[in-house]
């Protein structure tokens, strides 16, 4: 069994027990019974680690805003999950589905950029607001919908863009080459280095190739960027497809290899075990906006307690996909405080309380406020930074 299968039995261990224990006496304390959440995500997905490590997040927050009295005077929150299989069409499916479900307030969104875009109309049709806490894809939340119901706790494509594009220039790479999805993630993608090339004088793009999901040849889409003279590699890409060229790289050890600066949608799997060994012998960096060996505030020491009580996690090491846990965490108690300051249920209201100045001290950085009404991200370009994959398949910040 290999250590994301294990960190998986044991997560879903704790999430069993934290279904149906640690709630419970806070629901019988009710009349009303809970408050529910959705999170619509691809549980499915082959290797993928995305949806266990925001339902995660959401829970130990749920765990901790429970044992401190719930909301509305007692009220507990509960989730509610759903696998959209990473199919835009199951994840309209099940939002249509959240919608009917009475006393439900919100529904977080998964890691795929190309299912939050699709659910944007109908999630302002529907007037419920959907979360997003790892998606990137500057159109969640740059739409024209007013008043939005979309709100990101998450990196935005045109963030990622500048710091891998200056992370190379830093490295004195300027002939840069890039591989994007044909999906709406890559065209996001696209839009944002033309944004990032029209202001930096230094970057010379040679070409952008383009593949598919599923493709399990990317090897020739390289060296066509090589032959243009590329110097670095800008990879959108999520993990699938990424440990493909990886592994081509071993099959093929007479390519030039260059280094590559990926997007985060590695880290939404097991990136390592999918590669190989040839991982460890690359230049491949990747960008985050979190990590937990930045830890060290109040908020982490409390959170690592919380995880080993619903989880039976002991180090952060067992952590895996870290931003998606710790933008989980902080966005359930976000909106869980967004509940109280509504005084109610109704989506509308709570949507509102989202805009009105929540102040939260979070562990990713402290909210002051998450979000108003011009602003529905929250976060910045100041928490995006540069990581590496150690050998044991951890996620660790780049020193500059």
């Amino acid at each position: 069994m290999n250590i994301v299968s294990k960190l998986f039995s044991t997560v879903m261990l704790g999430l069993v027990v934290s279904i149906f224990f640690l709630p419970v006496r806070n629901i019988y304390a009710s009349e009303k019974g809970p408050v529910l959440v959705g999170l619509d995500a691809a549980y499915s997905v082959k290797k993928s680690t995305s949806a266990t490590a925001i339902e995660l997040g959401i829970r130990a927050a749920i765990h901790e805003i429970n044992e401190n009295g719930g909301v509305l005077d007692g009220r507990p929150i509960a989730l509610v999950t759903k696998d959209n299989r990473s199919v835009p069409a199951r994840a309209i499916a099940n939002l249509k589905s959240f919608a009917k479900t009475e006393d439900l307030i919100a529904v977080f969104g998964g890691r795929f950029s190309p299912v939050m875009l699709q659910q944007i109309s109908l999630t302002h049709e529907l007037k419920l607001p959907l979360l997003d806490v790892w998606a990137a894809a500057n159109g969640i939340t740059d739409h024209g919908h007013k008043p939005s119901y979309t709100f990101r706790l998450s990196l935005k494509d045109s963030w990622a863009m500048s710091v891998m594009v200056n992370h190379a220039i830093r490295s004195g790479k300027r002939k840069i080459g890039v591989m994007l999805p044909n999906t709406g993630w890559g065209r996001s993608n696209q839009k944002a280095l033309e944004e990032v090339a029209a202001v930096t004088t230094e970057l010379n793009v040679v070409d952008t190739v383009w593949y598919n999901w599923g493709d399990q040849n990317l090897i020739g889409q390289y060296e066509s960027l090589l032959a243009k003279g590329a110097e670095a590699l800008i990879l959108v890409s999520n993990d699938s497809e990424a440990s493909v060229l990886v592994r081509e790289f071993g099959e093929n050890p007479n390519i030039k290899r260059i280094p590559i600066i990926s997007h985060w949608g590695v880290t939404g799997g097991d990136m390592v075990e999918q590669s190989g060994p040839t991982l460890s012998e690359l230049d491949f960096s990747v960008v985050q906006t979190f990590s937990f060996f930045n830890g060290g505030t109040e908020p982490f020491r409390k959170f690592m307690k919380t995880v080993k009580l619903v989880a039976g996690i002991d180090t952060i090491e067992q952590l895996v996909s870290p931003v998606g846990i710790a933008h989980a965490y902080d966005m359930m108690h976000i909106l869980a405080k967004a509940i109280d300051k509504a005084g109610s249920t109704d989506r509308v209201a709570v949507r509102d309380a989202l805009e009105a100045g929540i102040i939260h001290q979070g562990l990713v950085r402290d909210y002051n406020p998450a979000f108003t009404s011009e602003n529905h991200d929250a976060l910045s370009p100041a928490q995006v930074f540069m990581a590496r994959y150690r050998d044991d398949g951890t996620i660790v910040p780049l020193k500059d």
